[in-house]
């Protein structure tokens, strides 16, 4: 699209339950090879993929607290700081929607908070997965608020394993109330160039994708 390359936009995920070493291997080759921005593994190939990609440009990211979000603060906490002195530079942590619709508003922001401060006290990014298939507009963008007030460095839509991922509409409605210094991911359901252009147009910094685009 107007000469412009999707690489630098790129996430290249692996997070497929039962994925074998040699995939992870094969994973960040592909993504050396085509310049892509990062790949995001498993917390158990964290260190693969980190000896994989090192003395290359591209970052490694993990989840955390993946797919569902539920988990304790302090279990994501030693999630986290595993992962980074394993090598993670990026981490994608669920939130937990179970708090949220509780109405438990402290703990959540006093969670975002905790883990963003971890991530760049280890000099590493925090993107939060809201999992917008299963909110309403006004909850993203409450969401939403709440991570920039946290200081987190991405929200992102989806873990891609619920019953839809990204949509335009959502993407956009994200950058709408995101400050200049938070970046959107949109990922799930992402397969194709033209798709990737498309959210990338909508104000999405990166896509995550487990398609080589």
């Amino acid at each position: 699209m107007n000469g412009r390359s999707l690489a630098p936009y790129i996430d290249y995920t692996l997070l497929r339950p039962g994925c074998r070493r040699e995939e992870i291997h094969e994973l960040c080759k592909t993504a050396i090879s085509r310049g892509y921005a990062a790949v995001c593994v498993p917390p158990y190939y964290v260190e693969e993929a980190r000896r994989s990609t090192e003395g290359t440009a591209v970052r490694v990211a993990t989840v955390v607290g993946f797919p569902h979000g539920m988990h304790l603060t302090e279990v994501k906490r030693t999630e986290a700081l595993l992962a980074l002195q394993m090598g993670a530079v990026e981490l994608d942590m669920v939130i937990n929607l179970a708090a949220y619709f509780s109405g438990e508003e402290r703990y959540v922001r006093a969670e975002l908070e905790s883990l963003a401060n971890l991530a760049h006290t280890h000099r590493a990014q925090l993107k939060v997965i809201l999992e917008t298939a299963l909110l309403t507009p006004d909850q993203v963008l409450e969401l939403c608020r709440w991570c920039a007030e946290a200081g987190v460095d991405f929200v992102k839509t989806s873990t891609g394993f619920a019953a839809k991922g990204a949509e335009l509409e959502t993407v956009r409605l994200m950058r709408q109330v995101l400050p200049p210094a938070v970046a959107v991911k949109a990922s799930g359901g992402i397969r194709t160039a033209e798709a990737a252009w498309a959210f990338i147009e909508a104000g999405a910094a990166r896509i995550g994708t487990s398609t080589a685009l």
